[in-house]
C-alpha cells in the first residue's frame, strides 16, 4: 500500500491526511471545497509546527510529511489510491452518496473504508459494486493525538481487507480493535448514551454544567467531563449519533436523545466549532 485518499479536509480528514503522511504514505486529500484544503493543510502545518518546536521531530521532517500530501476538489483524483478513507460528515445519505462516486473512481482491488462513528458499514457497502472491499475505520478525535482505531467489518467484509487495514492502522502508530457491525460500534454505543446521560442531569435541573463535569473528572478520573467533550466533539454529532442508536435499537428508550440536546443543535450551539454550547469559548 503506497497511497491514501482521504474524503473530507475538516477536523477528522486532515488528521487521518497528518498521521498518514507521518506514516510515509503518500496523501491524496479530496474536498468539494478547495478553502476547506487551504485550511486543512494550515492546521497540518500548525500541528506538525507545534512537534517541531517540543523537538519531537525536526523541521526537515515536517516539511517531508506535507510534501507527502497533495490536494484536490475532484473525485477522480482518488483514483491511484490504494485505500480511501471517507471521513464527511455524520449523515447517511450523504456517505451513501459519496460511496456510490468513490466506487465508480477506484481503480479495482482498491479499499474503501468509512470513519463512520456509528453507521451500517453493512448498508455503506451495499451501495458499491465491491462489497468485500468496504470497511469501516473509525478514527478518534483529534487524531494526532489519539491512539485508537476501531475497525469494524460489514458483512461482506473480507478478512484480507479487514488485516490490510489493521497494518495500515498500527503502520500510523494506531491501536486497533474491532467491533461487530451493530450501531453505535464499541466506543460511542457506551460513550454517547453517557454523554446524553449527562444532558439530561442538565435538563432536569439536577445540577449545573460545572458541577456535573467536576463531578464525573474527580469522581471516576475521566480527564474531561462529559459535557465538555460533548461539545469537542460536536452537539450535532452527538445527536445524530443518538439517533442512529435510537433507531438501530429498534426505538429503545434508553437511546432517545434528550430534548435538550436537541434545542442546543436546533438554536445552532454546537459545541467549541461554534463558539457556544454547554460553554461558550
Amino acid at each position: 500500500m503506497d497511497v491514501i485518499g482521504v474524503v473530507g479536509a475538516g477536523q477528522m480528514g486532515n488528521g487521518i491526511a497528518h498521521v498518514a503522511a507521518a506514516a510515509g504514505f503518500k496523501v491524496v486529500l479530496q474536498d468539494v471545497s478547495a478553502d476547506a484544503l487551504t485550511a486543512a493543510l494550515a492546521t497540518i502545518g500548525k500541528n506538525l509546527a507545534r512537534q517541531v518546536k517540543k523537538e519531537r521531530m525536526t523541521q526537515a521532517q515536517a516539511d517531508a510529511v506535507l510534501a507527502q500530501i497533495v490536494t484536490t476538489t475532484e473525485t477522480a483524483g482518488l483514483s491511484d489510491a490504494d485505500l480511501i478513507v471517507e471521513a464527511a460528515t455524520e449523515n447517511v445519505e450523504l456517505k451513501y452518496r459519496i460511496f456510490e462516486g468513490l466506487d465508480a473512481v477506484a481503480k479495482p482491488g482498491a479499499i474503501l473504508a468509512t470513519n463512520t462513528s456509528s453507521i451500517s458499514v453493512t448498508a455503506i457497502a451495499a451501495r458499491t459494486s465491491r462489497p468485500d472491499h468496504v470497511v469501516g475505520m473509525h478514527f478518534m478525535n483529534p487524531v494526532p493525538v489519539m491512539k485508537l482505531v476501531e475497525l469494524i467489518p460489514g458483512l461482506a467484509t473480507s478478512d484480507d481487507v479487514l488485516q490490510t487495514v489493521k497494518s495500515a492502522a498500527e503502520k500510523m502508530g494506531k491501536t486497533t480493535v474491532v467491533s461487530r457491525d451493530i450501531p453505535g460500534f464499541i466506543v460511542n454505543r457506551v460513550l454517547m448514551p453517557y454523554i446524553n446521560e449527562a444532558v439530561f442531569a442538565v435538563y432536569e435541573g439536577i445540577a449545573s454544567v460545572e458541577d456535573i463535569d467536576t463531578a464525573m473528572k474527580l469522581g471516576t478520573n475521566v480527564p474531561m467531563g462529559p459535557l465538555t467533550l460533548a461539545d469537542f466533539i460536536g452537539l450535532d454529532t452527538c445527536l445524530a449519533i443518538m439517533k442512529v442508536l435510537h433507531d438501530g435499537m429498534g426505538g429503545d428508550s434508553k437511546y432517545r436523545p434528550c430534548p435538550l440536546l436537541t434545542k442546543y443543535v436546533e438554536a445552532g450551539w454546537l459545541g467549541k466549532k461554534s463558539g457556544r454550547g454547554f460553554y461558550q469559548y
